[in-house]
C-alpha cells in the first residue's frame, strides 16, 4: 500500500475540519437542526469558541500522529502526550483543555500510574464511548503494510489506552480496514463491501462472540446506506458512531456533503464529523475539503507542520535520476 500526500493531508485536516464543523453545534438535538441545518462552519455555540476551533478529537488525533515521528513507536510516549493535553493544554487550539469523555478522563488518570498504557482504558461494555475510533486514523500509516490479520493486536493496543474493551477495538479494526482500501483506490461502495467482507471473516477466526456479532450487524449485512436516517444515530456510543460515519459517506458524493449531513443528524456532532471527515477526506481527496474551513483551523500552521513531518516520513522519495525522461519506454 503506496501513502501519498494527499492520503497524509486528508487523515489530519479531514478530521481537524470535520471537528471543527460540528464544535459549535455539539449536544444539538435533531430535531433543533432540522430545524435549522448546518450549511456551512460557523464560531461560537456550544462552547462560545471562534470559529475553526477543534476539540479533543483532533487533539488525541495529532498526538497520536506525533507519536508515529518518533524513532520508534511507544505507548508510554503516547500516554505521556495524552496527559500532558489534560494537565498543560497539549495539542489544544488555545492552551487549555475544553472537552473530554468521561471515560477518557479516567483512562488517562488510569495513565498515570499504570505500567502497562495497554490496560488503562474502560473493558466494561457501558464503556465503548467513540474516543478511542475518533483518534485512530492515522495509525494506518504505520499499519498499512502489514497485513490485515496482523494489524489487529497492534490496533488493540493503542486503542486500548483509552478503551478496552472488544466492542470499541473491533470498531477501530473496521474504520481502518476500510480506511485501507480507500487508501488502495477502491470506491466506497467497493471499500465497504470488501471490508465487511474482510471483517467477517476475521471476526470467525477471532472466534468473536455471537453478541459482538449483533451489535455490527447494521453494517454487516451489507445494506447499511439503504438505512433510513430515523436509525442513524449521532450519538457518542462507538457503533452509532461508526455507523453514522459509514452511512453519511456513503449517501454522499463530496467531503462537504458528508460532514454536514454528520453533524445534521445532531448529538455529538464534533466526533461524527471527525470519524465522516477523516474517511470521506481519503474517499474524495484532500482538495474536496473547502478552502475556507482549512483556512479557519485554529493553529494551521501547527497542523501544517504536522503534517510535513508526516510526509516526510511515510511517503516514498523519488530521486529525479528514477523519473524517466520524456519518451522513455522503460
Amino acid at each position: 500500500m503506496r501513502i501519498t500526500q494527499d492520503h497524509i493531508k486528508s487523515i489530519i485536516f479531514g478530521v481537524a475540519v470535520g471537528d471543527a464543523l460540528g464544535v459549535p453545534v455539539e449536544f444539538s438535538s435533531r430535531e433543533r437542526l432540522v430545524e435549522k441545518p448546518l450549511t456551512d462552519m460557523i464560531g461560537f455555540g456550544t462552547y462560545n469558541l471562534p470559529k475553526g476551533t477543534w476539540s479533543d478529537d483532533s487533539t488525541m488525533t495529532f498526538c497520536l500522529a506525533e507519536t508515529l515521528l518518533d524513532d520508534e513507536f511507544d505507548l508510554k510516549k503516547l500516554a505521556n502526550r495524552f496527559i500532558n493535553w489534560v494537565d498543560w493544554g497539549y495539542w489544544t487550539p488555545y492552551g487549555e483543555l475544553f472537552d473530554i469523555g468521561n471515560t477518557t478522563r479516567k483512562a488517562i488518570d488510569n495513565l498515570r500510574t499504570i505500567d502497562n498504557p495497554e490496560n488503562a482504558g474502560g473493558s466494561n461494555e457501558a464503556n465503548n464511548g467513540n474516543g478511542s475510533l475518533m483518534r485512530i486514523l492515522p495509525l494506518i500509516l504505520n499499519i498499512g503494510k502489514l497485513p490485515i490479520p496482523d494489524t489487529y493486536s497492534i490496533i488493540k493496543s493503542v486503542s486500548s489506552l483509552t478503551h478496552r474493551h472488544e466492542r470499541s477495538v473491533n470498531a477501530c479494526f473496521y474504520y481502518l480496514t476500510f480506511a485501507r482500501y480507500i487508501i488502495l483506490g477502491h470506491s466506497k461502495e467497493s471499500a465497504y463491501q470488501l471490508t465487511n467482507a474482510t471483517v467477517i471473516n476475521e471476526f470467525k477466526e477471532r472466534r468473536i462472540i455471537d453478541k459482538e456479532f449483533y451489535e455490527f450487524r447494521n453494517i454487516l449485512e451489507g445494506d447499511l446506506s439503504n438505512l433510513p436516517i430515523s436509525k442513524i444515530r449521532g450519538s457518542g456510543y462507538v457503533i452509532h458512531s461508526l455507523e453514522a460515519s459509514l452511512w453519511c459517506l456513503l449517501n454522499s458524493n463530496t467531503y462537504k456533503e458528508a460532514v454536514l449531513k454528520a453533524v445534521n443528524l445532531g448529538e455529538d456532532t464534533d466526533t461524527t464529523a471527525a470519524i465522516t471527515g477523516g474517511i470521506s477526506a481519503l474517499c474524495f481527496g484532500y482538495n474536496s475539503i473547502p478552502v475556507d474551513w482549512v483556512e479557519s483551523l485554529a493553529k494551521k500552521e501547527e497542523i501544517e507542520r504536522l503534517v510535513k513531518r508526516l510526509i516526510s516520513k511515510f511517503t516514498i522519495k523519488i530521486k529525479l535520476e528514477d523519473v524517466p525522461e520524456v519518451g522513455d519506454a522503460g
